[in-house]
């Protein structure tokens, strides 16, 4: 039996590396679909977000981060790609899009049907 030297990683480190498997896992679902909406069950943004789409003929894929029992990973990975608030997070195409304001910006703007015309259903 040989003596492996033991790893021990400092805090930050296995917080990194924790990092990444959740910002592997947010690209992953992002890409599920279309247009794919992270939200929390109990947001009101979120839901008017997920109304707009649905009037738009888009059949959004939600994913309900507070279900999910990496909730809290997620929303920090979400904030590192760039959302101002965690949720809601909408991404079309694999792209963060931003949320509540920059997706009522752009359909405000006439921007967001011309984005989303390929995922109509």
């Amino acid at each position: 039996m040989t003596n492996a030297p033991l790893l021990v990683l400092s805090r930050k480190t296995r917080d990194s590396f924790h990092s990444i498997k959740e910002m592997d896992k947010v690209m992953r679902l992002s890409s599920e679909k279309g247009v794919v909406i992270f939200s929390k069950s109990s947001c009101c943004l979120s839901y008017a977000v997920q109304v707009l789409f649905q009037d738009l003929g888009v059949s959004p894929k939600i994913h309900e981060i507070d279900k999910d029992p990496e909730c809290r990973e997620m929303e920090k990975a979400l904030m590192r790609l760039g959302c101002s608030k965690p949720v809601p997070a909408v991404f079309i195409g694999g792209k963060l899009v931003g949320s509540t304001k920059e997706v009522m910006s752009m359909h405000l703007s006439s921007s967001l049907v011309p984005l989303v015309k390929p995922y109509i259903c």
